[in-house]
């Protein structure tokens, strides 16, 4: 019962906010996009997103990208409740929820904000670990939002002993993110299209996690890179042309590109 309430104390959020800001100025972050439009310090950011990166990451985009249109779910778990307390105190809207407990609910409320980006970590809160859940892709086919897969990595990170072997990274070390392209998914899926589309996002942020992985443990510059900054867009997000996206595996382009004729959906959201 004790550990319940340290759990629930408003103190607790607190302090692992300010841990988190206190290390978050110590960081070296950097991105890479398919379209730097889709990150909110853009000034020609327009609508909104569905966000999903795997959950071991979740500290990258909680340190710095909260904000008043953001939209997380946070568990209903132990676990939960600090996450869900320190992102309160960094500015994000939280729905309180899970796969187990309370997810119909919180997935019910994000369908009902139609204000807010919702991002999502699609193997939380449980796991299996980097295992694509639905919930993104139901989200985004409902809500008729481009889905934005981003990846991210961290330059040799402490890991916990979870089922996802959380990540925490170093003071001083480089943290690296790439964003996919926002992509549509087709309206009012049914669940083997969901399973279709689940499939390839998955193999996707497979693929941009690796190579922020890479980044991250490599150190070495890459084509378009810019600092991600706290609330301000750095001056390279003006001189971003299309020639400065990431690659995408040839596997995935071709693959899309079957499931968009299929479904007769855009190249780009």
């Amino acid at each position: 019962m004790r550990l319940k309430r340290l759990l629930r104390s408003p103190a607790t959020g607190l302090l692992a906010s300010t841990a988190l800001r206190l290390l978050r100025a110590t960081i070296d972050w950097k991105a890479v996009y398919a379209d730097p439009r889709v990150d909110p310090v853009h000034p020609a950011f327009r609508g909104r997103f569905v966000y999903a990166g795997w959950h071991e990451y979740m500290l990258m985009p909680i340190a710095l990208r909260g904000g008043p249109d953001m939209l997380a779910l946070a568990s209903e778990h132990g676990d939960g409740e600090i996450i869900a307390g320190a992102m309160r105190h960094l500015n994000w809207k939280v729905a309180r929820g899970s796969s187990s407990r309370g997810g119909a609910a919180a997935l019910l409320r994000m369908l009902r904000d139609d204000r807010r980006s919702p991002s999502i970590t699609p193997d939380g809160p449980r796991g299996p670990r980097r295992a694509f859940s639905h919930g993104a892709v139901f989200l985004a086919s409902k809500l008729g939002l481009p889905l934005v897969c981003v990846g991210y990595g961290y330059d040799r990170p402490w890991r916990m002993r979870s089922w996802d072997r959380f990540a925490v990274p170093r003071p001083f070390s480089r943290c690296r993110a790439v964003f996919g392209p926002p992509l549509r998914v087709p309206a009012r899926l049914d669940r083997p299209g969901l399973e279709e589309f689940r499939g390839w996002f998955g193999r996707l942020l497979d693929a941009l996690t690796g190579q922020a992985e890479a980044w991250a443990a490599g150190g070495r510059r890459r084509v378009g890179e810019m600092p991600m900054l706290l609330r301000e867009p750095p001056p390279a997000m003006a001189r971003w042309t299309p020639d400065l996206a990431p690659p995408m595996p040839v596997e995935l382009v071709q693959s899309w590109e079957a499931l968009a004729g299929k479904w007769s959906l855009p190249a780009t959201g």
